[in-house]
């Protein structure tokens, strides 16, 4: 996944000094699925009490002809519809401010779900998963009234953002859009319609108005939740975008090879994975220097990952240290 230029199996096998055919066996033979990579991040965040993010980031492929999944998807980045593959993605901010993904979905038009059915099916797994967590975020894209409500039910926190156009009641039996409203800094408390009360938060990206409602399952947090708490989550929230543009921006740089029919999606997966192994090696300020490395970190993170196959350990690999007395070596991935 660290290879600049082309990536093939001979090259791999060069690298983890292995047979090549030992990588064409492991692509045919290995799948994994999203909970490999919520038990990878598991080991590196509380559980407990953070902030779930959802979002999705189109990758672009404008040069595929026959790659499974590639489809035509809006593109924020290029503010147009482009040809390439949709990654929905959970994330999530734990209490000591740690944020991994958590778990992912490729768009797949023969499941014949959309992208709000793909967030509740996420987030049911993470939840069946053990992850418990006290907020759960997402734009507009993602509050319809059933997600709103599903997370409601689950007693958890909301903020979402809303479309300008969308109605709320600030009177009984009056609606209004919330472009309309007067909102002030420390929000003010609507009726959302079909959902229930909720906090209304507007801020302002360059010269583009947004709004953002929030829902407490305790009635009684309205009186303290201000526009500081509005912020902080806010910023939790923003993760999830910092982390699809690294994640873009690797995947442009880097590829694998797919040895046969959906091998192809692997590589999301790895590359998430890598994720978690630079977030936990880079705890100790004296890794970010070992970052030229990259090639050896991904390729030892994947052997950890790949359950350590035995036809890549035929010949083994000298440790690598870092030069410094920290508890989690390059070598313990």
């Amino acid at each position: 996944m660290s290879e600049p230029k082309s990536s093939t199996c001979t090259r791999l096998s060069q690298v983890m000094c292995i047979s090549h055919d030992s990588v064409n066996r492991f692509l045919l033979r290995e799948s994994y699925e999203p909970q490999d990579l919520f038990n990878e991040a598991k080991k590196l965040l509380d559980v407990v009490g953070g902030t779930l993010n959802v979002d999705d980031t189109t990758l672009d492929k404008p040069y595929s002809q026959k790659m499974e999944l590639v489809a035509h998807f809006w593109s924020g980045k290029h503010h147009r519809v482009v040809k390439g593959l949709s990654l929905v993605t959970l994330y999530y901010t734990d209490v000591q401010g740690r944020s991994l993904p958590v778990n992912y979905r490729i768009y797949d038009k023969a499941d014949d779900k959309t992208k709000n059915d793909y967030f509740l099916d996420m987030l049911a797994e993470v939840l069946a998963w053990g992850l418990r967590p006290a907020f759960t975020t997402g734009d507009s894209w993602y509050s319809c009234e059933k997600n709103l409500k599903t997370v409601k039910n689950h007693r958890m926190g909301l903020m979402f953002a809303v479309e300008a156009n969308r109605t709320v009641s600030v009177e009984k039996g009056t609606w209004v859009q919330v472009q309309k409203l007067d909102v002030p800094d420390e929000g003010v408390m609507v009726w959302l319609r079909n959902v229930g009360p909720v906090k209304l938060f507007r801020t302002r990206l360059k010269d583009q108005l947004r709004h953002y409602v929030v829902c407490l399952p305790d009635a009684q947090g309205y009186s303290t939740f201000g526009r500081l708490s509005f912020q902080k989550l806010h910023d939790q929230h923003w993760g999830i975008e910092q982390y699809h543009r690294e994640f873009q921006a690797g995947m442009q740089r880097r590829a694998l090879p797919g040895a046969r029919q959906g091998a192809h999606t692997e590589p999301y997966l790895c590359r998430a994975v890598q994720f978690c192994a630079v977030a936990r090696n880079a705890v100790h300020p004296r890794h970010r220097q070992r970052l030229p490395m990259e090639d050896r970190i991904v390729y030892q993170c994947s052997r950890r990952f790949c359950h350590r196959v035995h036809s890549w350990q035929r010949t083994p690999e000298p440790a690598i240290s870092c030069g410094c007395q920290c508890v989690s070596p390059i070598s313990d991935l």
